[in-house]
């Protein structure tokens, strides 16, 4: 997807972190496209079926046909569902050593997440995610005659703060899972130094993207958008995309990110006639709507968090302003936006590269609500926590594959070499090792509830380069 959380002032826009990647090998920035799909491909991984818009089919991703995917990487395809090791095969464990982070009963896993600071409980989702999946594993079996603990650590959306938690998590853990912050650069010297494996849901800062021994499921390049969706509103929406508003929260990584994907949107063919930045402490919105109305604006594309695009929406109603088509990205897949929003959340899009909590027919996906519900019941998941559990399914995964072998600097070869993860088909194929945007998308859309309206499972087409 594009720029999925930002990283903004003492606010979070969750579009931006996400775009935040690390330096992706290969790619030419004077190029327009990065192949990466057929691209006279509109349906990727789990082609269409017969399913029409709307339609809850699985997004259950055939990683083989994942757009130039290596056909030996592993993917956590789906077929696994009820086995919290995907069925890896098990490594002998002859040669284990216990290390920093591992005993003779445990391996510690720590997790560093924004818990407390500005917005309070902004990524708990994701340190819950990975409690969740240390559960679920934990009653599954064992890694080599150890069980996973959680070290669960707070960030507190400070850069500082980051620095400070991973430099305990290098003292006391052995890897670091699904961590999310949005101001994630500060882990960076301890990570590397130590040579923590870092499994995020998403790197939120450049510098976080760079880091040798980090990686994240929820893989992106700041730069490099895909046009699947965005083709999908030309086809469907063709007179909006001719006339868009690109909004963001005026803060951080957000204002980079967002002018990249109005870029890149450029490039496949919309019309971007108005781009502004509202400032984190912004809370009259109404000279914004009046611009959009001034410009006849008709597709209004907005960045930040789920809080903010309720006070946006807010004011477009006060205003008597409606626009064609309102869009965002999975920040607002959230129950608590449709909370607060309340009808105006009616009609509004998501372009997405995860399956719908909806889908009663992703066994993964129901799994994680599952024992989501079982570390702290009432909880609501949300795009970065499933991301998070993915990431934990994932060092899993490599760890009983490594058996006796298992440290961490082979921990960082089998995560290098990953490069079409689903999480067992809960997501779109990911290049977890070589940090790419996945060209696969979905489009939903809430109307009294959510739904898929794109076709397929997942549309994989290209990737833009908006530089």
């Amino acid at each position: 997807m594009i720029i999925l959380l930002a990283a903004c002032g003492s606010r979070l826009d969750p579009e931006t972190v996400a775009q935040a990647g690390g330096q992706q090998p290969g790619v030419d920035p004077a190029a327009d496209t990065v192949p990466g799909a057929d691209p006279g491909s509109d349906v990727g991984p789990g082609a269409d079926t017969g399913a029409g818009p709307g339609t809850d089919s699985g997004s259950g991703s055939d990683p083989g046909s994942d757009p130039g995917a290596d056909p030996d990487a592993d993917t956590g395809a789906p077929g696994t569902d009820d086995d919290a090791t995907g069925n890896t095969k098990k490594a002998s464990c002859d040669g284990f050593k216990n290390t920093t982070g591992i005993t003779d009963d445990k391996i510690v896993l720590a997790n560093v997440a924004d818990i407390s600071g500005p917005v309070p409980g902004i990524f708990e989702a994701s340190q819950l995610a990975v409690r969740a999946y240390a559960a679920f594993f934990n009653s599954q079996g064992d890694i080599c005659g150890r069980k996973l603990e959680v070290l669960p650590l707070d960030s507190r959306a400070d850069a500082g703060a980051d620095q400070q938690a991973y430099a305990k998590a290098c003292e006391d853990a052995f890897a670091a899972v699904g961590s999310m912050g949005a101001f994630d650069s500060g882990g960076v010297g301890p990570a590397e130094g130590c040579g923590l494996p870092d499994i995020r849901t998403v790197s939120t800062t450049s510098e976080r993207g760079a880091c040798s021994t980090c990686f994240a499921t929820y893989a992106t390049q700041p730069f490099l958008i895909p046009d699947s969706y965005a083709k999908w509103f030309m086809k469907e929406h063709k007179d909006a995309t001719e006339s868009v508003g690109v909004l963001w929260i005026n803060g951080g990584a957000a204002p980079e990110n967002a002018n990249y994907q109005a870029d890149a949107w450029e490039k496949i063919g919309w019309e971007v006639d108005y781009r502004q930045g509202i400032d984190v402490a912004e809370f009259n919105f109404a000279p914004y709507v009046q611009q959009l109305k001034d410009k006849g604006i008709k597709m209004v594309v907005y960045t930040g968090p789920y809080q903010n695009t309720v006070k946006l929406q807010q004011a477009m109603q006060q205003q008597g302003y409606k626009p064609d088509v309102y869009l965002q990205d999975p920040t607002i897949y959230d129950a608590r936006y449709v909370e607060q929003a309340g009808s105006l959340a009616e009609d509004v899009y998501v372009y997405s590269t995860t399956d719908l909590f909806e889908n009663r027919s992703n066994s993964e996906i129901q799994t994680y609500l599952s024992w989501l519900q079982q570390v702290k019941p009432g909880a609501d998941p949300n795009f970065y926590g499933l991301y998070a559990w993915s990431a934990a399914r994932l060092f899993v995964e490599k760890a009983i594959g490594l058996g006796g072998k298992l440290s961490r600097s082979t921990m960082i070869g089998e995560l290098a070499g990953t490069k079409a993860w689903t999480g067992n088909g809960a997501h779109s194929p990911q290049n977890v090792g070589g940090r790419v945007t996945s060209p696969c998308t979905m489009v939903i859309q809430y109307s009294g509830g959510w739904r898929k309206v794109s076709p397929g499972d997942f549309m994989c087409g290209q990737v833009v380069n908006a530089k």
